[in-house]
């Protein structure tokens, strides 16, 4: 349950009613609110309110919502899930939540903290709402905020979000999730996931709250494990289940529950097995005294359907989808495109992959100085070719492509870490002193999947100039840096340096803490650091385990044994070959000792990967290491 939440944070979430407060009757006083980040309690025009706690972000105080509303009978309005406009007076701010640009009157604003559902609750940039709707911040006593307004002469209608006022419109649904239901006069939407899986809404008055949850799963449930796995949710969640059912004979078997939770809210829960998906209903009553009190919403929750059907123009389509795409943006960068429905969206990192494995990876960066497409063309193969042993990697060609109105190349490129071939399609283009590039990599058992290639590249769409407005000089492609350029790294904690390839890409780097561990294309690198270990006692372990690992895994062998000596010490090296997820690799353990440290170098080189640069790469690291001394 990704997004249920308490009564209590409902409570503090946004109203949508556009009513003037009763007390704004005398325009001529200001209206104002008093808050302090990390405290519940608002002094609202004269009067102690409870709210959701403000916090900091990025140095940005972040407030609910609905303190606009509360306070200053600002017109709230929600559209498309997650755009909010917030509207006084001739003023209009609108966010989208996750996104740090903001429109104030139709100027675009840069925000240092995005808006973002905390628990249930919309929370956003205080300045830039207050500020845009023409408050006035001034700070208050021990910390606090205080916001006023002058009430507004100029009022606009505001239109009535809720979607039964939609001609005709009668249900709710999701043509892409296949499910639709009816919905009570007064609905609002609310958060939903990007993907469309969680949907949430409520109604003005607050006095209940709805998600669907659409999941996919493989294996068919009955109604009586569904029963069962709604009881467990409930349990684990901290819940008290009042009463259960299940219904096994019904068109589409269901199980419901009714359970209260901590801030006693009577919620009923309601799970269906699909079109090959889990749907959850929840429900939740705010209202209720007695789990008797939700049999009002009975008709309600029975109108809920795992079907859809598209010419019944009653119901309100929900889903984004588009012949089978969804938009997906990045503000940062200016970067928008369709991606296929289902497939799992990174908007931040631009990285979108299948559930079969294909995927599309974005990426900005600063381009050196004078380089052309051509040279980084080659450079990327040269990256192949030192990446890939050469019965592991196929260099297909070179052509031209256009993106976004830009010229630029396209490398196709097939290679095969011993699990079977891929194609990738790496898309380049450069715009004034930065490299737009795209990676677009399909298995070869997804081989439907290369006939997206060109749609994906004809949807993207760049505004080039976000980048240069934001951006100065980038870092350049980790994967790109000559495999010979290191960098020294010391352990003041555990008493050693070792220098490590500028290409490796870290996962843990902080040295005076244990492990530290890095990867790159085919291989990883890691040292661990055992105070007060027995040098003997890890070695017997680490023989076992592999003696006895080698009696199950028939791919496994233990290849070389020997005591050698590392960076001036006794050691001992244990070299093994094995196969994993179909994947031929070796791998090396070093063990070591000095004074009362244990140390265990680890590292794997993919046999496809084995290339003499990388095996340099990696033999160079090792005799790097060298033994410092250590802080007290």
């Amino acid at each position: 349950m990704l997004f249920k939440v308490s009564s209590a944070l409902l409570a503090g979430s946004i109203v949508f009613s556009a009513a003037v407060p009763a007390w704004a009757d005398n325009a001529a006083d200001k209206l104002s609110f008093k808050i302090k980040t990390g405290s519940t309690s608002a002094w609202m025009n004269g009067k102690d309110e409870t709210i959701a706690k403000p916090y900091l972000d990025h140095g940005t105080v972040m407030v609910p919502l609905g303190l606009f509303k509360r306070a200053f009978g600002s017109q709230v309005r929600l559209e498309g899930g997650n755009v909010v406009k917030v509207m006084y007076g001739a003023h209009t701010v609108s966010m989208t939540i996750g996104s740090q640009t903001a429109w104030v009157d139709g100027r675009k604003v840069k925000l240092d903290a995005a808006p973002a559902m905390v628990s249930g609750t919309l929370m956003v940039p205080l300045r830039v709402v207050a500020e845009g709707i023409g408050a006035e911040l001034a700070p208050g006593s021990t910390g606090a905020v205080v916001v006023s307004l002058t009430p507004s002469d100029t009022s606009v209608e505001p239109d009535d979000t809720g979607i039964d006022t939609d001609q005709g419109k009668t249900k709710i649904g999701n043509s892409y999730y296949q499910w639709s239901m009816n919905y009570p006069s007064g609905l609002l939407l609310g958060d939903s996931e990007l993907d469309e899986s969680i949907v949430s809404f409520g109604d003005a008055e607050n006095t209940y709250y709805v998600e669907v949850h659409a999941i996919d799963q493989d294996v068919k449930l009955g109604a009586d494990e569904l029963l069962e796995k709604l009881i467990s949710d409930a349990k684990d969640g901290g819940e008290l289940v009042v009463d259960r059912e299940s219904f096994p004979q019904a068109n589409v078997p269901y199980a419901r529950i009714i359970s209260k939770d901590g801030d006693g809210t009577f919620w009923e829960n309601r799970m269906y097995y699909a079109n090959d998906r889990v749907y959850e209903v929840y429900f939740a009553d705010l209202k209720a005294t007695n789990y008797k009190d939700l049999k009002r919403y009975a008709g309600f929750l029975n109108s809920f359907s795992t079907g859809y059907s598209g010419s019944d123009k009653t119901v309100k389509d929900l889903s984004t989808v588009k012949n089978g795409m969804r938009h997906e943006s990045n503000d940062d960068y200016g970067v928008s495109l369709d991606v296929p429905a289902g497939w799992n969206v990174d908007n931040g990192n631009m990285y979108y992959e299948s559930k079969k494995g294909s995927y599309l990876k974005l990426d900005v960066s600063s381009s050196p100085k004078g380089e052309n497409l051509e040279q980084w063309s080659e450079e990327l193969k040269t990256w192949v070719k030192e990446s890939f042993v050469q019965d592991a990697y196929q260099i297909v060609g070179t052509s031209p492509i256009e993106v976004s109105g830009e010229k630029g190349l396209v490398n196709e490129v097939r290679y095969n870490y011993g699990d079977g071939w891929v194609t990738e399609y790496e898309v380049m283009v450069l715009h004034n002193g930065y490299r737009y590039y795209a990676e677009y990599a399909v298995p070869e058992k997804n081989k439907e999947d290369l006939n997206k290639f060109k749609d994906l590249m004809k949807s993207i769409e760049i505004d080039f100039d976000v980048v240069s407005d934001t951006f100065g000089k980038m870092e350049e492609d980790a994967f790109l840096i000559s495999k010979t350029k290191t960098t020294t790294k010391q352990s003041k904690a555990f008493g050693y340096k070792i220098n490590i390839p500028q290409y490796w890409t870290a996962n843990q780097d902080k040295f005076d803490k244990s492990p530290v561990d890095y990867q790159f294309v085919g291989g990883r690198f890691r040292i661990g650091a055992e105070k007060s270990g027995v040098l003997d006692s890890t070695v017997n372990q680490l023989k076992t385990y592999y003696a006895e690992a080698a009696k199950v895994q028939k791919d496994l062998k233990v290849e070389k044994t020997e005591n050698i000596t590392f960076a001036g010490v006794p050691a001992v090296s244990i070299t093994v070959h094995q196969v994993k997820d179909g994947i031929p690799y070796s791998a090396r353990q070093i063990l070591f000792q000095k004074d009362d440290i244990v140390y265990t170098i680890s590292m794997s080189l993919n046999d496809a990967n084995a290339t003499e640069p990388q095996k340099t790469a990696l033999e160079q690291t090792l005799n790097s290491f060298a033994f410092t001394e250590k802080a007290k």
